[in-house]
């Protein structure tokens, strides 16, 4: 088993007189659900009610219940009825495809939304963790792809409860720009995956937080949960100072294409042919819509 407490990093095993997990001194027990493990540290509600949590995250709701709440409002599985927006996603999807290795074994989709990751990777061989920090998403994952190498996992960036190592591609599409602390998400991912391993991390490109206000709170709200923007340098200051990292960042996916709903005719061409169409257009007047990170350890 490949994975470990949040709590004290010790190994799990499944008690089968429960169905929990169990780490080997007795002392912390994760349940499942419909068979996936919820590996949420313990209490963690009740330790990030302290101030001191808020100082470190700079935020003051407890974002776990908050994307709970989240996936259970809103169905990740759900297919856009926009072609545009349809056209959109199967790029982002294609370039993040285009820079995962092709020796890959094991990915850990950190997370996971509609599992594509693992609908992609496990009928080509690959085991494909889908993780969130919600319960919805990975149960629906495992249902809607029941494959063999295919493990739903309830869990926290900053809490991973897997052993140091363990993947050799990670990718977190669209999250980081929702998570509290940018740079230790970035740390904890780098964490858990092997020498010559392979992060994959896309955003939107330079994004205007908008702020809206919140009818329960009445406080000022950023619109999509969405709490920071990048360019390519602010997402390259976030990676620790480690010469064994290389690393770049590019945007793509033309804003002006899009205007012009060049989907219509661009949605026949295979990728390479999109991408050099974009690469092109963005050359002219840049204006791209999605920034990628890839971090070879």
């Amino acid at each position: 088993m490949y994975c470990v407490s949040p709590d004290n990093g010790q190994p799990l095993h499944i008690d089968e007189a429960t169905g929990q997990l169990l780490d080997h001194s007795g002392a912390f027990s994760y349940a499942r659900v419909e068979g996936v493990p919820v590996l949420l540290p313990q209490n963690a509600q009740e330790r990030f009610a302290k101030p001191e949590a808020f100082k470190q995250f700079n935020t003051s709701f407890y974002y776990v219940t908050h994307y709970q709440t989240d996936a259970e409002a809103f169905d990740y599985f759900e297919i856009p009825e926009s072609a545009a927006e349809r056209h959109e996603n199967r790029r982002l999807h294609e370039a993040i495809m285009a820079e995962t290795p092709g020796t890959t074994k094991r990915i850990l989709d950190v997370g996971c939304g509609n599992a594509w990751v693992a609908q992609h990777y496990c009928p080509r061989g690959v085991a494909v963790f889908s993780m969130d920090i919600s319960t919805v998403n990975p149960v629906k994952a495992i249902k809607n792809y029941p494959f063999d190498r295919h493990f739903g996992v309830v869990a926290d960036v900053y809490a991973l409860p897997f052993r140091e190592g363990t993947f050799d591609c990670i990718i977190a599409a669209e999250i980081i720009e929702h998570v509290p602390d940018p740079a230790a998400f970035i740390r904890c991912l780098l964490g858990v995956f092997k020498p010559g391993g392979t992060l994959i991390v896309t955003t939107p490109y330079n994004e205007k937080i908008v702020y809206t206000l919140c009818i329960h709170c009445n406080r000022p709200t950023p619109m999509h949960a969405h709490l920071h923007a990048f360019t390519e340098s602010k997402l390259l200051d976030l990676l620790p100072g480690d010469r064994r990292l290389k690393a770049n960042a590019y945007a793509f996916h033309s804003k002006v294409l899009s205007r012009l709903h060049m989907h219509i005719l661009l949605q026949y061409l295979p990728f390479v042919i999109w991408r050099a169409i974009d690469n092109l257009v963005n050359g002219i007047l840049f204006k791209p819509s999605r920034l990628l990170l890839k971090v070879v350890k």
